[in-house]
């Protein structure tokens, strides 16, 4: 008799990182604990671990009450991040509730009939933008309710609106020649001058994009759901002078959170404060009252509730390794091998080794500061350029992000967009694995024309 085919499905994205939380913690127990020294770095402000100075310290293993106890620690860790989803969530529930988006998205709609896969290219550009400029991914569940109402209305999935947005814009901070935050740190804490090296980082931008928009278009394409109509909210917002005025607190909003983090340096606390602005403002212009704008922040908290709990949840991981003090250990047993292999190899194994430490180590900031005082002197030692060594950096630990299930924001932003994690996957590796192959030939071909 024909055996039943069934296909293996993913853990739910809080089965997985609580697995992901009892694995750290086991390993606490497993992998001795050691710590680099650190100092104060001049060029970048951060502290830094100083090359050669690992050492073993007492063990610090990590018992099954004290790895629930850091998901909450995670949590709180995570707090701003969390706040950002939960008043991003409220304000456009509430713009959502005055029925002003639905006529500017049917409008859009109508532009677009017959060409909806136009949309694809002009989104993922705009977004990538964004991962050049300023590394965003955070701030992208902002986008979330304009993307669903927008797709739906289009008839493309929740897979193309999350592609053309997490997905582009992890693409372009990965390949970015300028992102401040995973170019601008290394190439600081690596002595090496800043934008150096920015004509082929965008030599190689160009064509990763290409593939990542060419890879959604194509599975938009082969998933076409049935446009659905976008529905006006009965008794909102009035036509008129109150939509329009809804729409520009929209892109008020919008505005100030570009300049603000372009020009003044906001963090995610003044993002979040813009948007309870927003959404405020809207809902007493749409005539919702205080009572009414009240109730629409409460159900954007609750649909936002689950994506929050994914950003603690996803730092709690690193929170239980980094008190097991395993991290640097880690870092050390990761990197320490390639100063054996041909230069070509070990340049390419960076990247790789780069991929696997984002699993623990999510930020690329953090990592960055952790691993570029090791490989910019092994990068000597072997007679490659630091530049070089900060390429086999970005392309690892960013191109890690597109399907990386300890990054946070990945998966607050396809929880905000229905996407259950397994389906992205899906989508997601192969496109992955295209990029993880382009940084690689772009590393041997730095290494040839001896890019410095």
């Amino acid at each position: 008799m024909p055996h039943a085919v069934t296909r293996l499905r993913f853990p739910h994205p809080l089965v997985l990182l609580v697995g992901c939380v009892v694995l750290a913690a086991a390993l606490t127990w497993v992998v001795p604990a050691g710590e680099f020294a650190r100092t104060q770095d001049a060029a970048s402000g951060r502290e830094v671990v100083v090359p050669g100075s690992w050492r073993s310290v007492p063990p610090a293993p990590v018992g099954p009450f004290g790895a629930l106890v850091a998901i909450p620690r995670g949590m709180a860790d995570a707090a701003e991040v969390i706040f950002l989803v939960f008043l991003v969530g409220g304000g456009f529930m509430v713009v959502e509730a005055t029925g002003a988006l639905g006529p500017l998205v049917a409008a859009l709609a109508r532009r677009l009939a017959r060409r909806e896969l136009l949309v694809i290219p002009a989104c993922s550009l705009a977004f990538g933008l964004g991962g050049v400029l300023i590394q965003m991914q955070e701030e992208l569940v902002a986008f979330a309710p304009v993307l669903l109402l927008l797709t739906r209305r289009l008839g493309l999935d929740r897979v193309t609106a999350a592609a053309m947005s997490i997905g582009a814009a992890v693409v372009g901070a990965a390949f970015s020649p300028i992102d401040p935050f995973l170019v601008g740190i290394a190439q600081q804490v690596a002595g090496v001058p800043l934008l150096s090296g920015a004509g082929f980082r965008t030599a190689v931008l160009l064509p990763a994009m290409a593939l990542w928009i060419a890879g959604t278009m194509r599975h938009a394409a082969r998933h076409r759901p049935a446009p659905e109509a976008v529905e006006d909210v009965a008794g909102a917002a009035s036509a008129g002078w109150r939509q329009a005025v809804i729409l520009a607190l929209v892109l008020a909003a919008f505005t100030a959170f570009v300049v603000g983090v372009l020009r003044w340096g906001w963090g995610f606390n003044e993002m979040s404060a813009t948007f309870l602005l927003m959404g405020t403002a809207a809902g007493l212009v749409a005539g919702l009252g205080l009572g009414g704008t009240a109730e629409a922040f409460v159900t954007g908290f609750r649909s936002m509730a689950y994506a929050a709990l994914l950003v603690g949840f996803a730092r709690a991981i690193f929170v239980v390794l980094g008190d097991g003090h395993v991290v640097d250990t880690i870092v050390q047993g990761l990197f320490t091998p390639l100063a054996h292999l041909p230069v070509a190899v070990s340049a390419v194994g960076m990247m790789a080794m780069h991929a696997l430490l984002h699993l623990p180590v999510p930020s690329t900031s953090g990592q960055a500061v952790l691993t570029m005082p090791i490989l910019a002197p092994l990068a000597d030692l072997l007679g490659m350029s630091r530049q070089v060594a900060i390429l086999a950096y970005q392309y690892g630990a960013g191109l890690a992000d597109t399907v990386n299930p300890t990054n946070g924001a990945l998966l607050a932003m396809v929880a905000a967009l229905g996407v259950p994690f397994g389906r992205w996957l899906r989508f997601a590796i192969p496109l992955a694995g295209l990029l993880f192959a382009l940084g690689a030939v772009a590393i041997l071909a730095a290494l040839a024309v001896g890019l410095a």
